[in-house]
């Protein structure tokens, strides 16, 4: 205050004829709560200007234009202030002197702020100065404290308190200072931002057992029950002090350890475990643990943890001794070869003592075993048969351990033997059997009708199938063909199969037609057969039956109406059961003869002279049945035992 005194006459007393609209106010101030504030202030205007009916100012909170209705602090011309500040404001200065000075008393955080003032010199020489004065109120004092506080370096805290207040001024002391060597106070008066200030210097060399103390500035105001206090921690940076680490030991290759590390120092430090020139881990932390999983011969030697903070580096060491059996083995990644090439697979470990190796193919033993830590197996002009599953196995007396790798070869398509064509009930059917890597694709080939088969049409069923490297493709004809010129059937159809490495196309043979045709000549044989059979036993039936009457020439047709008999031929494969059923109307000059088939898939029905469908089959028994005939007085029946017998029934 002393200082603002001596300055405000001073400022007063400057005149320029050519001064415009300028204020002068503190940037920033500060005051504690529930206490008063002052803000010194001064403002010019231009010299042309003569106030009209005196010179009044307004003080605003917030912003300077009074459209945007800030909060009034102060106005001179009347009383109508913002709530906030009835009765807590009243001017110091003269406006007459141009002296604009502020008294804000009873203060709270709520009045932190700008504040902005406006003269008016009556009629339109109204004028709002933008520079403005920031007030801060405090809670608690502020205490300045170096960004870094060293161990052994002399340090100086000072706490400050705002001396804003002609009715109040403070006084500062010190708490928690009894533990602190040979500590040093000193006071003073300084200016902050235009502002008085009352100021305590706290002076000590600090020691790294000082780091995390407590120490208090306490700022009271005599004759007032205010009481302002402000804690800090002391941060003390040193440099690491001591540094732990675990005590050698000894451990078993795949087994796990943890070396741990503690390092005293402040700020925490940087710690790091070194293995030979490397690196291992790093982090920043008071401690840290370095984690060994499946330990490998490779990791036995001398383990140190280093601890750095930038104020200083210590470091300890220790060594892991590892007993080990062999290391897990490397071998070459999965392989993809094609057929011809030459391929040498590798495989390397360590153990102790030296162990041997040993190449496996899918299981069984390939190459040679080699007692050495390195194991070279070649493969020449590779075929399909490489491919597969490749293992090398290392072992001594301590275990073993192994390692794995795949071989895929690619090769051209191949045609296998079962690919042909033969005839079936609906036609001719047509497989095509290929392998190769990447599997093959198959489609097939008429010649005579210049058609390539690769889908389902009206003609033809198409069908494809992949297992692994195999793929089959299938065609089913239903026209069996035409005759060659030996009386067989000519089919002819080509199958092409192909991959990236190539394509081959071949005439599919048509097997099994002689077997087919001495079916159709036995089965046509069969069937007349038993045709005459059936007719040579209705007349010895009918012969008898007039006998018996005492009617001999009596026509069997007149006792019978429309008589049928029926003949059944069952065969034994019970896989393909097939059933002839021959119907006979006696007494008339006309045949009828229907072929029923049953193969579980389908009930296709042919002409029994055709014959077809009769191949491989075996007679087991024949049955003649009459139907709505007249038994035979006093004939006896005869029971179905299941034996071959021919049997007629009467009904």
């Amino acid at each position: 205050m002393k200082c603002l005194e001596l300055l405000l006459p001073l400022l007063l007393l400057v005149r320029d004829i050519s001064a415009q609209w300028t204020v002068w106010m503190p940037r920033d101030i500060s005051a504690m709560t529930n206490s008063c504030v002052v803000i010194p202030c001064t403002f010019m205007y231009p010299s042309g200007v003569r106030p009209y009916r005196g010179t009044h100012g307004i003080w605003y909170f917030g912003q300077p234009y009074p459209q945007l209705f800030p909060p009034v602090v102060y106005k001179s011309r009347t009383e109508i202030v913002h709530e906030s500040y009835k009765g807590r404001t009243k001017l110091l200065g003269d406006l007459s002197q141009k002296n604009c000075t502020l008294q804000i008393s009873n203060i709270g955080t709520e009045h932190s702020g700008r504040y902005y003032f406006r003269a008016d010199l009556g009629g339109a020489n109204i004028y709002t100065y933008p520079d403005f004065s920031e007030l801060k109120v405090l809670d608690q004092p502020n205490i300045d404290v170096p960004a870094e506080i060293v161990s052994d370096e002399s340090l100086d805290l000072t706490c400050y308190a705002p001396d804003n207040c002609p009715d109040m001024s403070p006084e500062i002391h010190w708490m928690y200072t009894d533990y602190l060597p040979e500590p040093l106070f000193t006071s003073d008066y300084v200016e902050e931002s235009n502002t008085a200030v009352l100021a305590s210097t706290l002076t000590f060399t600090p020691r790294p057992i000082h780091n995390g103390q407590l120490l208090g500035c306490r700022v009271h105001y005599p004759n007032t029950s205010f009481v302002y206090e402000r804690l800090i921690s002391l941060d003390i940076k040193y440099g690491p002090r001591t540094v732990w680490v675990n005590v050698s030991q000894e451990v078993m290759e795949g087994s796990s350890v943890v070396l741990h590390c503690d390092v005293d120092s402040n700020p925490a430090p940087r710690i790091s475990w070194h293995f030979k020139d490397e690196e291992l881990i790093s982090e920043t932390a008071s401690n840290a643990s370095l984690y060994l999983e499946a330990l490998t011969p490779d990791q036995e030697g001398v383990y140190t943890c280093v601890g750095d903070n930038g104020y200083g580096v210590m470091n300890t060491s220790m060594y892991l001794a590892v007993k080990y059996p062999p290391r897990e083995p490397w071998v070459n990644g999965s392989l993809t070869v094609q057929e011809g090439s030459s391929l040498a697979l590798h495989c390397s470990t360590q153990g102790n003592p030296a162990p041997t190796l040993t190449w496996l193919k899918d299981g069984e033993l390939v190459g040679t075993i080699t007692a050495d830590e390195v194991s070279i197996l070649e493969l020449l002009d590779i075929t399909p048969q490489i491919d597969g599953t490749y293992r090398c196995l290392a072992e001594n007396e301590h275990g073993r351990s192994s390692s794995s790798l795949n071989i895929t070869v690619e090769f051209a398509p191949i045609l296998l033997e079962d690919s042909k064509c033969t005839i079936v009930r609906e036609g001719v059917q047509c497989v095509c059997i290929a392998s190769g890597n990447p599997e093959p694709s198959i489609e097939f080939y008429l010649p005579d009708l210049n058609i390539t088969i690769n889908e389902t049409n009206g003609r033809f069923n198409y069908y494809t199938h992949s297992d692994g490297y195999t793929s089959t493709g299938m065609i089913k004809l239903r026209e069996k063909g035409e005759r060659g010129n030996n009386g067989g059937t000519a089919v002819h159809v080509h199958c092409s199969i192909s991959n990236i490495y190539g394509t081959e196309t071949i005439r599919l043979e048509l097997q099994q037609e002689k077997k087919y045709m001495m079916a159709v000549i036995v089965g046509t044989i069969g069937g007349v057969a038993v045709i005459a059979f059936i007719i040579a036993a209705v007349r010895y039936v009918g012969q008898n039956n007039k006998k018996e009457n005492g009617n001999p020439g009596q026509d069997v047709g007149s006792r019978v109406e429309n008589p049928s008999m029926f003949y059944s031929a069952v065969k034994k494969d019970k896989q393909s059961l097939r059933k002839k059923v021959l119907k006979t109307e006696l007494l008339g000059s006309k045949f009828n003869s229907i072929l029923e088939e049953s193969t579980g898939d389908d009930g296709d029905y042919q002409s029994v002279g055709s014959m077809a469908g009769l191949e491989r089959q075996e007679l087991n028994y024949a049955a003649l049945e009459f139907v709505r005939g007249r038994p035979r007085e006093g004939g006896l029946g005869r029971r179905d035992d299941g034996s071959d017998y021919t049997e007629i029934k009467a009904k």
